[in-house]
C-alpha cells in the first residue's frame, strides 16, 4: 500500500503527461461586446473561437492511438479535425473520440470496491490508520475492518491505495485512432471550435473644445478566456462582422480590431487589418499568451490625434412616445406629453483625411474632457457603436444638456372629415441658461399620416425622411427661442 491519494486531487495532475504545443493559433469570434467581462462573477464569455494546435508526434507504421490533453474544456467535439502536415496523403483518422468523464475522488475509489485500502486521518495530534475492505465511496468512505466492524470516514482523510488504476482521465482528452504509411516524426495539426472565448473593443476619446471641437481617439481590445485552456505564445486573429452559425437561432455578431501602421519590432507589433470574405480580419503581429480565466487587453491601433468633431444639441420633444402608422391618427390628445431634455451628441467622420479611416469594430466608446483647473480627465459620457466601415460618420449620444431645456405643446388642432384633412399647430420653446448662445436642432416627427405639408413655419426646416423634419435654430445666451409650425395632413 505504498501509493497515497491525498484528500484533494491536486496530485492527480501528475497521472497524465502534458504535451507541449509547438504552436497555438486562435481565431476569435465574439457576440455583442460590452456586457461581459467587466467585473467578477461572470458565467461565460460571449463568442467562440477556432483553435489550431500544431505539435510534433511520433507515429509507427500502421495504426496508432494518440491522446491530446489540455484542449479547451468547452470544446465542440463535432468540429474536431486532425491532420498530418508531414504526410497528409498517407495519414488518416480511422476513429476519434472526446473523453470528458474526468476523475474524482469518488470515481477513483470506486475502482477499489471490495478491495483492501488504508485510510489515514488526524486524531488530535496523531495520525490514525484504518485498514479494511472498501464497501462504498458514496458520500464518504465506508470500510469493513478485519473484525467485521463497519466504519465510515469522510473524504477529508488521506487514502492509501495498493496501486493506481489505469484509464484515469484528469482533463478533457481527444483520442484518435490514426493510421499512417510513414513512420517516424510527424507534425500534426488539431483544429476545433470552442466556446468561452470572446472579445470586445473599448474606445477612449479625449475631447478638447479650445479652438474648435477636437478628439484624441484611442482603442483597446479585451480578450476574455474562459474556455478551460491556456494558450501560450499563441497567434491571435479576430473576425469582425455578423457571421451566421447554423446551430444557433440567431446570428452571432463578431467584433474585431483596427489597423496598426507604425513600424516596430516583432515584440511591439499590433494588429493588421484586411478584408476577409464579407468581414474584416485582424491579425496580431506578435505572439501572446492567453491564460485560462483571464482578461487581456491589447492596443487596437495607435491613438489618432486632433480628429475634427462636432458637438450637436438635439431637442426631440416626442421622445418616448410611440404611434401606430397603419391608419390616420385623428386623436387630438396624441403627443401632449412632451420630453424636456435636450440631448448632447458628438459626431466625427471616420476618414483618413480626419486622421482615422480604419474599419472600427463594435464596442463601447467613453469620452473624457480635461479640467482646465488641474488638467485631470473627467468622464463626460459614453455610447456604443456598431461595426463601422471607414468613411462613415460616427454619432455618439453623451447625455442631456444641463443648461438648455425644451418644451413642446399643441396650439391648435382641427379635423375636416368632409375634405379628409387634418391641421395641427405645434409650438416648441427652447431656453438657454448659458452665458453663450447655443445651436439646437429641433427634431419633429409628422406621425399622424403619410401625406403632409408644412403650411406655416417661423424658422426654416429640413426634411430628413418621409416623416421627420429638423429645425436648426440659435438660442441666445440666457434667452429663449420659439419654433412654431403648422402641418396639414390629407388622405
Amino acid at each position: 500500500m505504498g501509493h497515497r491519494l491525498p484528500a484533494t486531487l491536486a496530485a492527480l495532475a501528475s497521472l497524465g503527461s502534458l504535451p507541449v504545443f509547438a504552436e497555438d493559433a486562435i481565431t476569435i469570434y465574439s457576440t455583442a461586446v460590452t456586457q461581459v467581462g467587466r467585473h467578477g462573477g461572470r458565467n461565460a464569455a460571449p463568442g467562440y473561437a477556432v483553435v489550431r494546435h500544431d505539435r510534433p508526434v511520433e507515429l509507427k507504421a500502421g495504426r496508432n492511438e494518440l491522446k491530446f490533453t489540455d484542449v479547451a474544456a468547452q470544446i465542440d467535439p463535432t468540429t474536431v479535425w486532425f491532420s498530418s502536415l508531414t504526410d497528409p496523403e498517407g495519414t488518416r483518422v480511422i476513429e476519434q473520440s472526446f473523453q470528458f468523464d474526468l476523475v474524482s475522488t469518488e470515481k477513483l475509489l470506486e475502482r477499489f470496491l471490495d478491495r483492501e485500502i488504508a485510510v489515514e486521518r488526524l486524531v488530535g495530534d496523531r495520525i490514525e490508520t484504518i485498514e479494511g475492505t472498501l464497501l462504498s465511496a458514496r458520500g464518504g468512505i465506508t470500510l469493513r475492518e478485519a473484525d467485521g466492524a463497519v466504519r465510515t470516514v469522510p473524504y477529508n482523510a488521506g487514502v492509501k491505495l495498493p496501486n493506481l488504476p489505469g484509464g484515469l482521465i484528469t482533463r478533457p482528452t481527444l483520442v484518435w485512432d490514426v493510421a499512417t504509411r510513414q513512420p517516424g516524426a510527424h507534425r500534426a495539426r488539431v483544429t476545433y471550435q470552442t466556446a468561452g472565448l470572446g472579445w470586445w473593443t473599448d474606445y477612449n476619446l479625449t475631447l478638447s473644445e479650445a479652438g474648435g471641437c477636437r478628439l484624441d481617439v484611442g482603442a483597446w481590445v479585451s480578450i476574455l478566456n474562459q474556455s478551460g485552456a491556456t494558450y501560450t505564445d499563441a497567434k491571435v486573429k479576430l473576425v469582425a462582422g455578423d457571421v451566421h452559425r447554423a446551430e444557433f437561432k440567431q446570428q452571432v455578431p463578431m467584433a474585431a480590431m483596427a489597423q496598426a501602421t507604425r513600424e516596430a519590432d516583432d515584440e511591439m507589433r499590433g494588429f493588421e487589418e484586411k478584408q476577409f470574405f464579407e468581414y474584416h480580419l485582424y491579425t496580431l503581429g506578435r505572439s501572446t499568451t492567453l491564460p485560462d480565466n483571464s482578461t487581456k487587453q491589447i492596443e487596437l491601433f495607435p491613438a489618432a490625434k486632433n480628429v475634427v468633431c462636432d458637438k450637436t444639441l438635439v431637442y426631440y420633444g416626442q421622445a418616448g412616445l410611440h404611434y401606430g402608422h397603419g391608419s390616420v391618427l385623428t386623436d387630438r390628445n396624441l403627443g401632449f406629453t412632451a420630453n424636456t431634455k435636450v440631448d448632447v451628441y458628438l459626431r466625427f467622420k471616420n476618414s483618413e483625411a480626419n486622421g482615422m479611416g480604419v474599419p472600427l469594430p463594435a464596442g463601447r466608446v467613453r469620452v473624457a474632457k480635461a479640467d482646465d483647473a488641474d488638467g485631470s480627465l473627467e468622464f463626460i459620457g459614453e455610447d456604443r457603436i456598431d461595426h463601422t466601415p471607414k468613411n462613415e460618420t460616427i454619432q455618439l449620444m453623451l447625455g442631456n444638456a444641463f443648461d438648455v431645456v425644451g418644451s413642446r405643446r399643441q396650439m391648435d388642432f382641427r379635423v375636416d372629415s368632409n375634405r379628409n384633412t387634418m391641421t395641427e399647430e405645434i409650438e416648441v420653446k427652447l431656453r438657454n441658461s448659458k452665458d453663450q448662445p447655443v445651436r439646437v436642432i429641433v427634431k419633429e416627427n409628422l406621425y399622424r399620416w403619410t401625406n403632409w405639408k408644412i403650411t406655416q413655419a417661423n424658422h426654416s426646416w429640413e426634411r430628413q425622411d418621409s416623416r421627420t423634419i429638423h429645425f436648426p435654430v440659435e438660442v441666445p445666451s440666457n434667452g429663449e427661442t420659439t419654433v412654431r409650425y403648422t402641418v396639414r395632413y390629407t388622405w
